[in-house]
């Protein structure tokens, strides 16, 4: 049976759509036909067309009657040619379950955004970006999000198929551990931003682990698309080799960030925008929940890819997300200038805080590869509280594969070192020594050391890729130094792409020092 789905304005959500029942009595027998290959079942399908100008969600409710098992889902919509710089047509989709659409995601059983055409949820199972557990009675809300609508509107058709039977037995879920064997204190390379099955990546988590092993990582970040349903899929993937950490990218219409190391199960709304004033609220939760926050690639041309929230409520940056491109340039220079703040701020805390750069490859299927670029941290153990300070502190560089190591530090001749993400004090005019030691580089690299006044020193590599470069200064003329290590430039005239990239130095002048 078809039931068209009517469209009405009102006040609070700018569309409301009709109620899927599946109450009456005097359909029972057309819907549920028999025992079938899957069971008795009821079927309704629902037509509609979301104009230009829709709210970002619209929800399907769904009236579920007592004795249902499984609750299934397919859809599609229309996809017209449009006019040359016309958007076409874009659906994603999701679920909530009889607890509500409230802000929270108190009710949230899943999402899979436009990653695929059908899914269903039961108590033993649910489509890979879905949640497991009970079908209980209520009114389900089937969400709707037009990403883009042509001018002509955008046809959906949503299919809602109800298995009724005995509940199955929700499995308890088994989580990833906080702490690999690691080497004690050492530097450890790792990935922040995957994706798998579970939202819009083709690798199974166990592809996504055995990637991340031949990539020399040894940790990873689940950060599927505002789902927490891969969290939960990592047993038996783990080993002292490598931790895992579980997470979520928040993908907002307004930029996506990456909640990094979360307690596992925890879900972070993502249905607001910037002029809302409300991604602190959700910030907070991620931190409150043991992770970091960490907009992602933040100058993305991608529809809703540009971060338009700030930064006042990052624990770091994605300067560098999967190839270098030119966004990645813009993104770099951004966060260079906002190192000028760290200058005046030399305590490290307060509005003038410094930011971390992360580098990860967000790899979605091949051949994107795991690992290019990688964060390498230097971390106390392979843990996940010891691999998140490490993180935030700013002990961390960038490189483009497990082959690309680097030393970089500072000295001031007097027995003061610091190192990456560290401050060394010294009178302002005190000579300071920056040694940078790189391996494993390609031949063509060239190195760059950049201060607060831009470009300081340029350096060729050995043919081989390996290099010492030293380069004196004083906190006077340089307020921190940071390190790239640069191919050859594509098109003349452009910087390079990135072999490697590290967080600064910086050099503060003593109180009471010579100006």
């Amino acid at each position: 049976m078809d039931r068209r789905g009517l469209l009405a304005a009102t006040a609070a959500t700018g569309l409301a759509l009709a109620t899927v029942s599946f109450a009456h009595a005097e359909d029972r027998a057309e819907d549920r036909a028999g025992p079938g290959p899957d069971g008795p079942h009821r079927t309704r399908t629902v037509r509609g067309t979301l104009p230009v100008g829709s709210p970002d969600y619209v929800y399907l409710p769904v009236e579920v009657p007592r004795g249902v098992a499984e609750f299934a889902v397919s859809y599609t919509y229309d996809r017209p040619p449009v006019p040359p710089g016309a958007q076409g047509n874009a659906l994603d989709i999701g679920l909530f379950d009889e607890r509500g659409t409230a802000l929270g995601g108190r009710g949230f059983r899943g999402w899979s955004g436009g990653a695929r055409t059908s899914f269903f949820v039961r108590a033993d199972a649910a489509t890979p970006g879905y949640l497991p557990g009970p079908v209980r009675p209520g009114t389900w809300h089937i969400a709707l999000a037009p990403y883009t609508v042509a001018p002509e509107g955008l046809p959906y058709e949503v299919t809602v198929t109800l298995r009724f039977g005995e509940p199955g037995r929700t499995p308890a879920p088994v989580y990833p551990p906080e702490r690999a064997k690691g080497r004690g204190r050492a530097w450890y390379r790792g990935d922040c931003h995957v994706h798998s099955i579970h939202s819009d990546g083709r690798r199974t988590p166990a592809e996504v682990a055995a990637a991340a092993r031949a990539a020399g990582l040894e940790f990873i970040n689940s950060s599927e698309h505002n789902t927490t349903s891969a969290h939960a899929a990592w047993e038996g993937l783990w080993g002292d080799d490598l931790l895992i950490l579980t997470g979520e990218e928040i993908t907002t219409r307004n930029g996506h960030v990456l909640a990094v190391g979360t307690d596992p199960g925890v879900f972070v709304d993502w249905r607001y925008r910037a002029r809302e004033n409300r991604f602190g609220r959700y910030a907070h939760q991620v931190r409150r929940a043991g992770g970091l926050v960490v907009p992602a690639h933040p100058h993305a041309t991608c529809i809703g890819c540009n971060w338009k929230f700030g930064l006042a409520d990052a624990d770091a940056v994605e300067v560098w997300n999967g190839p270098w491109t030119p966004d990645d340039e813009i993104a770099l220079a951004e966060w260079d200038n906002a190192l000028v703040a760290a200058v005046r701020n030399p305590d490290g805390d307060g509005p003038g805080r410094w930011l971390p750069a992360m580098g990860n490859s967000d790899a979605h299927r091949e051949p994107d590869r795991l690992g290019h670029p990688q964060t390498v941290v230097l971390a106390e153990s392979l843990s996940r509280r010891a691999i998140l300070a490490g993180i935030r502190a700013g002990r961390s560089y960038l490189a483009e594969s497990a082959a690309l190591t680097l030393s970089f530090g500072a000295t001031d001749g007097r027995g003061g070192h610091a190192g990456i993400g560290e401050r060394l004090r010294a009178a302002a005019d005190a000579p300071v020594t920056v040694r940078l030691e790189v391996s494993g580089a390609a031949a063509d690299c060239t190195v760059r050391l950049v201060t607060d006044q831009g470009v300081l020193l340029t350096a060729p590599l050995s043919a081989a890729g390996t290099g010492v470069v030293e380069w004196r200064t004083t906190p006077a003329h340089a307020a921190y130094v940071r390190a790239e290590v640069r191919h050859a430039p594509a098109v003349p005239g452009l910087p390079g792409a990135f072999a490697a990239l590290t967080n600064p130095v910086f050099l503060d002048a003593a109180a009471g020092a010579a100006g």
